[in-house]
């Protein structure tokens, strides 16, 4: 009896021994943390999205507190990240553009040259006949790669294309980055007028393959007044510098392919091309 008495004994003195030098040791080699960490990291909206270039919001705010990224990088927290950010790191406020991303594509009703039954992902059908089974080489193959990226429900398909609701994106472009074909692209939250078409065939054989593709007509670069649209490589590009808005080259465009969101919010309303 006295022997288990004395080892428990025993162990009760190595274990506050132990506890005592671990104790000790932890003060002696702790790594001090930045105060200004935890609020840096509490300021932006904890979506880990990877919009802003870093694994996750704490990497971010690492970097941020060390030098090594701005402020203002949060897509997903917009002005007001930046500004808390701005106030906890004793810095002025950084103005931040709300941008959001765009699909450059509304042909549901392009033509198809190939049949696609595999995996719903746009990249894997870039496989069939070499670049997707669309006749247009660079619309929308509809197959929802972008909408499995996106972890805010911005993005869906509607009719065979991707549509982004502006409203739900956080401008954090996860889906710009998986697009095989790239029709994704970041705009000014604000911008009224926008041209959703990526192709850049000539006209005669957009025609052909899509019922609203641009075919570079050079309408609406006529009606501008302020030199803020081109037709550049067959496809009308729009200035925003210098573009007022004024919806003059939406109201021209044969396509329907121009949108004007001051006077109509969709562009559905076209005739189905025969297949």
């Amino acid at each position: 009896m006295e022997k288990i008495l004395y080892a428990v004994l025993v162990l009760a003195v190595m274990g506050a021994v132990f506890g005592a030098i671990l104790a000790i040791a932890s003060k002696i080699f702790a790594v001090k943390v930045d105060e200004r960490l935890p609020k840096l990291t509490a300021a932006l909206p904890g979506a880990n999205c990877g919009g802003c270039g870093y694994a996750g919001c704490q990497a971010y705010a690492q970097a941020v507190l060390d030098g090594k990224a701005p402020i203002g990088q949060c897509a997903a927290g917009g002005a007001d990240a930046a500004n808390a950010m701005s106030a906890i790191m004793g810095v002025e406020a950084v103005a931040v553009e709300r941008k959001v991303a765009m699909v450059k594509c509304r042909g549901q009703n392009h033509l198809a040259k190939a049949r696609y039954a595999g995996i719903a992902d746009c990249r894997s059908a870039m496989f069939v006949t070499g670049d997707g089974p669309s006749a247009c080489p660079n619309g929308c193959l509809g197959f929802g790669t972008c909408v499995s990226v996106c972890k805010f429900d911005a993005i869906h398909v509607v009719n065979g294309v991707a549509r982004v609701d502006a409203d739900k994106c956080t401008g954090c472009f996860q889906c710009v980055e998986v697009c095989p074909r790239k029709v994704i692209v970041p705009v000014t939250y604000d911008a009224d007028i926008v041209i959703a078409c990526s192709n850049h065939d000539r006209g005669a054989k957009t025609r052909k393959i899509c019922d609203i593709g641009c075919i570079g007509c050079r309408l609406c670069e006529k009606q501008c007044e302020h030199d803020a649209i081109h037709v550049v490589n067959n496809l009308a590009v729009i200035d925003y510098e210098k573009c007022v808005s004024c919806g003059r080259c939406a109201a021209k465009c044969p396509r329907h392919l121009i949108s004007d969101s001051n006077l109509r919010t969709d562009m559905d309303e076209v005739p189905a091309m025969q297949r």
